[in-house]
């Protein structure tokens, strides 16, 4: 494997060594305070396993003198729960695990996020809540006042909210302690009008000497410049020290990054958490380093490829498999795809495909194998030309003098998928889905061929972002050969296939699918930003025609404000269209 590609031990998957990351501040209550923020990754359901790495913090926590470990939202059970919140069974194993770590605590105080009953006979059965765990008992417990109900949450439909908090008093100071979406409630970063009370501000107002928040906050670009602007401005408006506590790791189609923090009394960023990696930061009256530094080196196109490389490891490991395998056509999307599988998985747990025909070019299968040698990965080379000519001849009776076209094409990429799912099946790896947004969006794909698989781990990229990322996985050495990135895309379903010969340049492409899918622009809205009408109209026309395509694509890692998949609820059987 190349050398700039991260190497097992500088993987996101790797448990890293404890990094003690110190900062001490009081509000003036003249003593002083140890915390642990435990950055952890919870899978969903595995509330055995979840238990475990809270007590693996705790016990870090005390050994170093922490008067409080903090744990992210939901740590038990792992966010999101979702509909297996509707089994009783699933809420009475994590009230029982609850009651079996707090049973483990000594003087250090624990602040773990669970699910708890609502017992009052009205509302919601349920609440989305957090513990106080001391000295072998469940000291106190919060409930969250504001649920998100919009993009790829749904707590309203499990969750009765709280109507208001009082701070806990615990070993002197008084803390006012709340749930991830309870610190949104903004007037500059907020959306105006989705909530009436703003839990941080009532809380402050009681004298809180810590504001602290458990979080289980998903990650897209941009989005933890825009939680520490937050996080900052409600610290310096409510003039009072914040801490914060967000989970890491990929569940199903969400990344969570991590990027704890601890803000000051003034808005300044005291110490971040590290992104894409579990940690335990320790915050005590000793020394301190920015980590936030660090992190503010990360360009764009790194974090995208460690969301993505974490979310493929979690997502994989996770669903209990060890390996992986996908079609590699030589063509720029595959090639990025297998980069990020191998940052993720390793290359001994990743397997290339390549699967010519008749119009696969000598550049494309070249280009194939010498990505995989590259990376190290096992290769396989299966032709699918006379696969393809015997379902041809199969069909030649009722296709008698019809033209090839569309159909031909799509049966190449179908017997494609079937030799892909065929080797998922025999050696029990998961096949990744190597499509991009842009295809995604207008539907430049086939059901049941290129489309087949567990994960997609493009599915929210668009296209010209698969270049940026591509180029910067080259940019110290040669990792996806260079006429990947300078060919003209295609298919190769058919004699010379150009990509533009049905879409528009990407750079178009993708500008229109920001706006309509994205910004929720209009097509009048859109034509007026300078671009052609008639191509607004079509790739509008494709964008919305092809809803039922996505609805059978495999989940995608989401990266971006807006992806297709969990967040985005677009019938399918409709009859509104956009018009100019």
């Amino acid at each position: 494997m190349s050398g700039h590609v991260l190497s097992p031990r500088e993987g996101p998957w790797q448990k890293p060594s404890l990094v003690v990351d110190r900062f001490f501040f009081d509000k003036g209550s003249g003593q002083s305070m140890n915390f642990l923020l435990a950055q952890l990754n919870a899978t969903v359901g595995d509330i055995g396993g979840n238990a475990q790495l809270i007590l693996d913090a705790y016990h870090e926590g005390v050994q170093e003198g922490a008067d409080l470990v903090v744990c992210p939202e939901l740590m038990l059970t792992g966010y999101p729960p979702r509909d297996l919140l509707l089994k009783p069974k699933f809420v009475d194993e994590n009230l029982a695990a609850l009651q079996r770590l707090a049973a483990q605590t000594s003087g250090t105080g624990l602040l773990v996020g669970f699910v708890s009953r609502n017992d009052s006979g009205e509302g919601r059965e349920l609440y989305n809540s957090v513990a106080l765990l001391h000295e072998g008992n469940i000291k106190d417990i919060r409930h969250k006042t504001l649920l998100p109900t919009y993009d790829v949450f749904d707590e309203e439909r499990y969750f009765e909210p709280a109507l208001a908090n009082e701070p806990i008093v615990f070993k002197k100071h008084t803390l006012g302690v709340t749930i991830c979406e309870d610190a949104w409630n903004d007037e500059e970063f907020g959306v105006p009008g989705r909530y009436m009370t703003n839990p941080l501000e009532q809380l402050a107002r009681k004298g809180c000497d810590f504001l602290i928040n458990v979080s289980a906050s998903p990650w897209f670009l941009g989005k933890n410049r825009v939680r520490q602007s937050l996080l900052s401005s409600q610290a310096k408006r409510l003039g009072t020290p914040l801490l914060y506590c967000n989970m890491v790791g990929g569940n199903d189609e969400l990344v969570f990054d991590g990027g704890s923090l601890v803000v000051g009394a003034e808005g300044d960023i005291k110490l971040e958490g590290k992104l894409f990696q579990s940690q335990n930061l320790i915050v005590n009256p000793t020394v301190f380093t920015l980590e936030a530094k660090k992190n503010h080196a990360l360009i764009d196109e790194e974090k995208i490829f460690k969301a993505l490389s974490l979310g493929v490891k979690d997502y994989v490991e996770k669903c209990g498999f060890k390996s992986v395998l996908l079609g590699l056509s030589g063509g720029i999307d595959s090639a990025l795809t297998a980069v990020i599988a191998v940052d993720a998985l390793g290359a001994s747990n990743v397997r290339g495909v390549a699967m010519p025909s008749e119009f696969s070019s000598q550049g494309s299968k070249d280009d194939a194998r010498e990505l995989a040698v590259h990376l190290g990965i096992q290769y396989d080379e299966i032709p699918i030309q006379s696969g393809f000519e015997s379902i041809k001849q199969s069909l030649s009776p009722v296709f008698l003098g019809l033209k090839d076209g569309v159909a031909e094409e799509n049966m190449q990429a179908r017997l494609r998928g079937v030799i892909l799912m065929g080797m998922s099946n025999k050696f029990g790896s998961l096949l990744l889905t190597t499509g991009n947004k842009s295809e995604l969006a207008v539907g430049y794909c086939t059901l049941y061929g290129d489309m087949c698989g567990g994960l997609a781990v493009l599915s929210d990229l668009p296209k010209t972002m698969v270049y940026r990322l591509s180029e910067w996985v080259n940019r110290h050495q040669v990792v996806i050969p260079v006429s990947t990135l300078t060919k003209p895309p295609s298919a190769e379903l058919r004699p010379d296939q150009k990509d533009q010969d049905s879409l528009p340049d990407y750079e178009i492409l993708d500008a229109i699918l920001q706006a309509y899918v994205v910004d929720h622009r209009s097509a009048g809205e859109i034509v007026s930003m300078g671009y052609d009408q008639a191509i607004v109209t079509r790739i509008i026309r494709l964008i919305d025609m092809n809803e039922y395509k996505r609805r059978q694509s495999a989940p995608g890692l989401k990266v971006t404000t807006r992806a297709f998949g969990m967040g985005r609820r677009v019938p399918i059987a409709q009859r509104y269209r956009n018009k100019l």
